[in-house]
């Protein structure tokens, strides 16, 4: 039987059914993040089907029954970035005057690799110096997370947020630092575990002066 209590106003309410209503009420969703929706979830499960069974498995054993439903909804949130303009961020910008360094560093990420479709992550590090305008910090963290959920190879994806952010920022000078470790390399072929890949973009001043250059690369690695 429901429990029913009594509220300050002397009306009676449905204890059981308010509580599951709290239950059901919606997560907040952020409005900024990719959703994915572009991919055919029908499609990749039928491949990963195909997939197990080529490589000797039972697709249809117990285990594995839900397997490509789940590698599905996996590629869609890892290639959400496919769908969306990581620049619009950039968009908002605030009024400033300020002409030094604003660096923000250890910004995590994992993205796919192209060639095996194996994960790499890793952290980046955004430098870059404002021409009479700065940009909401968290929103250098977020160009980081949507270029990396792309098919990527990190070289591209360290070239491409520093371009999004000189031109989208027009700033003075742009330093993008990548770190990461590779699955393809550390669990597969030479299978090398701890090696780290260390891929650099400079732009404008971080690029034509080698003092400017030595004091982001300082910063950085502080």
């Amino acid at each position: 039987m429901d429990s029913v209590a009594d509220t300050p106003s002397g009306r009676h309410f449905d204890d059981s059914s308010h509580c599951l209503a709290a239950r059901e009420a919606p997560m907040h969703v952020d409005p900024n993040e990719p959703k994915g929706d572009g991919a055919d979830l029908k499609r990749i499960e039928a491949a990963v089907r195909v997939i197990l069974d080529a490589v000797g498995e039972d697709p249809n054993r117990e285990g594995l029954l839900e397997t490509p439903a789940r590698v599905a909804r996996m590629y869609a949130e890892m290639f959400a970035g496919l769908k969306v303009d990581p620049g619009r961020h950039l968009a908002k910008v605030f009024t400033e005057d300020y002409d030094e360094i604003v660096l923000v560093r250890d910004i995590s990420f994992c993205s796919m690799c192209e060639h095996h479709l194996l994960p790499f992550t890793g952290k980046a590090h955004i430098a870059y110096l404002p021409d009479g305008k700065v940009v909401g910090l968290s929103k250098l963290a977020r160009v980081v997370e949507e270029v990396a959920r792309r098919p990527q190879v990190q070289e591209r994806m360290t070239q491409t947020v520093a371009d999004l952010i000189e031109t989208r920022l027009s700033a003075r000078g742009v330093a993008v630092v990548v770190e990461s470790t590779h699955s393809c390399m550390t669990m597969r072929g030479i299978r090398k575990p701890g090696s780290l890949c260390m891929t650099s973009a400079m732009r404008g001043a971080f690029r034509d002066d080698p003092a400017t250059r030595a004091e982001v690369l300082g910063l950085i690695n502080r």
